[in-house]
């Protein structure tokens, strides 16, 4: 499964690539939200070579829903994690996939194919740039750590926009960075590029094969209360472990999504 994982990924970045600052259709899903004929080549790739191999996996891919039955076995696929950089032309995009078996998360991979990054993992294993073996850092302190978040897609209509705690952050830490690619933030967690992450209303195909790779590194993953986080969590911190608690206590003190829920 590792091989086909690898292939699959690398081959979608091709796709990508292939499309990359050219004269791409792009769509709108929401007001803010893109999609790219590159994000349903890339899924349309990475489902097929999946279900040639397993046609009785599951599948949860961001485009597309696959009415897979039910299967201890489940692919979640993100095609294109940043599709406003990548129609943009700015090269900071990953193709993101990863497979939870019976409920756990097994496997995953992250590349950014402009880059030649190809971040993997595997429970048990470890995580991986490239050939290098990866752990977080060992930045102890929140005042010398470098943060990366991102703004939900309601981040203009919503009380819980992030906006107060990327502002407690700046403050608070060494700097914050806003790349706008939920799953190579994770990655650059578990690399020790960044200290610390945090964002919220991330869909599971934008975390997975980053949490995993987090883990697989050593670092620390949950939601804003140090509760344990599973994939439909609305809030995701992540870091190095050393800095969880300070981070923890930074995010008490702003809007969470269940602030926008009615009274």
């Amino acid at each position: 499964m590792k091989n086909l994982l690898n292939r699959a990924v690398r081959e979608a970045g091709q796709v990508l690539m292939e499309k990359f600052e050219r004269d791409i259709r792009v769509e709108f899903k929401g007001d803010y939200d893109l999609v790219t004929e590159a994000d349903r080549m890339s899924e349309s790739l990475i489902v097929k070579l999946i279900t040639e191999r397993f046609p009785d996996h599951e599948i949860l891919a961001e485009e597309s829903d696959y009415c897979r039955p039910q299967s201890e076995y489940r692919w979640i696929i993100d095609p294109l994690d940043g599709t406003t950089n990548y129609a943009h032309g700015f090269p900071w995009f990953a193709v993101s996939v990863a497979l939870e078996v019976s409920g756990r998360l097994e496997l995953g991979a992250v590349y950014n194919p402009y880059m030649g990054d190809f971040y993997w993992a595997e429970r048990c294993v470890g995580a991986f740039l490239n050939d290098r073996r990866l752990r977080v850092s060992t930045i102890a302190s929140l005042e010398h750590a470098l943060l990366a978040t991102g703004f939900a897609y309601d981040h203009k209509q919503c009380r819980a926009n992030n906006y107060d705690h990327f502002n407690h952050f700046q403050k608070a830490a060494q700097a914050c960075r806003r790349p706008g690619v939920a799953s190579l933030d994770l990655a650059s967690v578990a690399a020790g590029r960044f200290d610390g992450f945090w964002e919220m209303k991330l869909k599971p195909w934008d975390l997975a094969a980053g949490v995993l790779l987090v883990e697989a590194a050593g670092g620390m993953v949950s939601d804003f209360d140090g509760c344990s986080m599973g994939l439909d969590c609305l809030e995701c911190l992540a870091s190095n472990g050393l800095i969880h608690a300070e981070m923890q206590t930074i995010l008490q003190q702003g809007c969470r999504p269940r602030d926008d829920l009615p009274a």
